[in-house]
């Protein structure tokens, strides 16, 4: 950008810079010319005093670019990074926070610094305001095989309402019906994949495939077309807002039945035997199977090791307590979560209300195991 000086008089030059930067939406060019502007204001009460104030407080708003890239990581993988587009804000209204103030019922950070998502620790708002800008896409996995593709019409339905709106989200459908899958109308930039998957004659083995499946699916189909990832149980409903607070690196869920339990009562893997095994005295949280995310490259490394452990414990004659489950919470004990959702991300329909929870957000629906099961 030209900062010579020109011969009009001072206020139009101001001017035709001002229009130049705004119409080309130039970071570097508004800081030169900010810097050029403030050297001619050695007289505190020149008239362009305020008008470089108010110029200087403008550069504020104009966020650092670039959109999304694309970086390189060994042979053949290809990792998107969501970054924040250059932008001219316009003005944002939020509620000032405070760090004096606010819930003082639950914890809301864990030891090792990670936040603990609760209802009133986030303005959706200012989280908007963030991630708008990355044109973000979220993968989201749902596993209906057998009966359980009844609950699909009610989780999309109440997904489109609830789950990361006005944002792109592709859902990956695995399924051994692909016929039954409903016919669900969907926000513009949301997708439904359907993957049609081998039924089983063992919800267990279903479990054990999951892993496996969320891996190889990142490996083969989602990598280079999505930021990050969640996997959700299908037979599920949102009931209220469920957006980008969720979003980090790896995020876990503290499983609703146990949020308050004692660790020595946490029903982890206890054999030693098993690649699952927790020792007592060991552990942070439990964490449910039914609701984890993050980046997908994260999440990838973490279904590949908790299904390698998977097929160890198989092949000797093991199966950890909670399936999936136990070897997901032996993974977030030793390698932590970034993230954490509080049991308003994971609820259940037959265990009522809790002080601690305010609002529930995603619960698992009240149902008979019996009918919907192989075995």
């Amino acid at each position: 950008m030209n900062l010579q000086p020109c011969n009009k008089n001072v206020l139009a030059c101001t001017y035709e810079h001002i229009l130049n930067i705004c119409k080309h939406n130039d970071l570097t060019g508004f800081g030169k010319f900010i810097c050029h502007f403030q050297n001619h204001l050695n007289n505190k009460y020149s008239p362009f005093t305020s008008l470089y104030k108010t110029l200087s407080s403008i550069s504020q708003n104009f966020v650092q670019p670039s959109p999304l890239q694309d970086t390189e990581q060994g042979p053949s993988t290809r990792v998107r990074y969501p970054c924040r587009k250059t932008v001219f804000r316009s003005m944002l209204l939020y509620k000032k926070p405070s760090v004096v103030s606010g819930r003082t019922d639950v914890v809301s950070v864990t030891p090792w610094m990670a936040p603990i998502v609760w209802d009133q620790v986030f303005d959706s708002v200012v989280l908007d305001s963030i991630y708008k800008q990355m044109d973000i896409t979220i993968a989201t996995t749902v596993f209906a095989l057998g009966k359980y593709v009844l609950f699909l019409k009610d989780f999309l339905h109440t997904a489109e309402k609830h789950y990361m709106v006005g944002y792109k989200v592709d859902y990956y459908i695995f399924t051994d019906r692909p016929g039954d899958v409903p016919n669900v109308t969907l926000a513009e930039g949301r997708r439904v994949r359907v993957l049609k998957v081998p039924s089983s004659n063992r919800w267990q083995e279903i479990s054990a495939r999951r892993m496996e499946m969320i891996q190889t699916t990142i490996e083969s189909t989602i990598r280079g077309h999505a930021d990050y990832i969640f996997c959700l149980d299908v037979d599920s409903k949102f009931h209220a807002h469920f957006g980008v607070e969720a979003l980090g690196r790896l995020v876990a869920t503290i499983h609703p039945g146990y949020y308050a339990t004692e660790r020595e009562s946490l029903p982890y893997e206890r054999r030693p035997e098993s690649r699952a095994y927790i020792p007592f005295g060991e552990g942070d949280f439990y964490y449910g199977g039914a609701v984890f995310g993050g980046l997908l490259e994260d999440v990838r490394t973490m279904a590949e090791i908790c299904r390698r452990n998977f097929e160890a414990d198989t092949a000797n004659g093991i199966e950890a307590a909670w399936q999936e489950e136990s070897h997901l919470n032996r993974y977030f004990t030793y390698n932590k979560p970034s993230k954490l959702l509080s049991p308003e991300y994971l609820w259940q329909d037959v265990a009522g209300w809790s002080k601690h929870v305010k609002i529930i957000r995603f619960s698992g629906v009240a149902k008979n195991y019996a009918d919907f099961r192989p075995n």
